[in-house]
């Protein structure tokens, strides 16, 4: 008789997920950064990789664009339009190669990356508001999302000697991230769809509540932030983001060392 029961559903796993969103969404909402990249790694340490670079863009999509609508009277249509002309080339030739790193590939990527915010700004020639670098940040950001999952602190690279006002930065970058993270949904997406499953993604559930959870976590990390004082903010981002870079290092590592699972 008890046999005929549907076996009890693990919710452990979207619990865990949404835990991961809440938390990386908090640390980005006090540092403005690092929570995607801790994010990215969470996703592929539960999930397949395919599975967590949809859902970390799916995430990460919905938290751009709504970051991108409350300031959207200061977005920058000509920046965001040849950054989406460069987001869209890389897109369309990793989709040709059907490029999927591998989990140990993935973590020394992610490891990498943070490395970025140790280069001085007098070295950074890069200005996103001029076309040819705005094509460029397209191409090379949106090219590290698709291979690495995260790029923030490359990103960031384009924007500092760039004379947008503060406010126009944070929109804009917005508004480019909603076209990266777009075209990794695209790119991973596209063959599941083709092959007609859903390889590890989570269930449907955790896609409708990743949105309040993502939104309560940056309104967390506000409060934080308002209590927090100027001193050393900057070295602290950039300790912080070190710090994540050596643990996905250690990671890699680790995984391979045991080879091929």
């Amino acid at each position: 008789m008890l046999d005929s029961w549907p076996a009890p559903v693990d919710l452990s796993p979207s619990i865990a997920l949404l835990a991961a969103v809440f938390a990386t969404s908090l640390l980005s909402g006090v540092f403005g950064m690092a929570g995607g990249i801790l994010l990215m790694g969470a996703f592929t340490a539960l999930l397949p990789v395919s599975a967590a670079m949809i859902t970390h863009g799916s995430v990460q999509l919905i938290a751009n664009g709504w970051r991108a609508i409350l300031h959207r009277k200061h977005l920058r249509w000509r920046t965001i339009g040849v950054y989406m002309f460069g987001s869209g080339a890389v897109a369309l030739a990793l989709t040709l190669v059907s490029y999927a790193p591998s989990k140990a590939v993935l973590y020394l990527l992610l490891g990498l990356v943070p490395i970025l915010v140790w280069v001085p700004e007098r070295w950074i020639k890069l200005d996103a508001a001029r076309t040819g670098h705005g094509v460029a940040a397209g191409i090379v950001v949106t090219g590290c999302n698709l291979v690495a999952g995260a790029a923030g602190p490359l990103l960031d690279i384009f924007f500092v000697r760039t004379t947008l006002t503060r406010h126009e930065i944070v929109a804009t970058k917005a508004a480019t991230q909603v076209f990266s993270h777009l075209a990794k949904i695209t790119v991973y997406g596209l063959p599941l769809m083709a092959a007609k499953r859903s390889a590890g993604l989570p269930p449907t559930s955790f896609f409708l509540w990743m949105v309040p959870m993502s939104m309560l976590g940056g309104w967390a990390g506000g409060i934080i932030l308002d209590r927090m004082s100027d001193r050393g903010f900057k070295n602290s981002t950039r300790w912080l983001l070190t710090a994540i870079g050596i643990s996905y290092l250690v990671n890699a590592a680790r995984l391979f060392a045991a080879g091929p699972s």
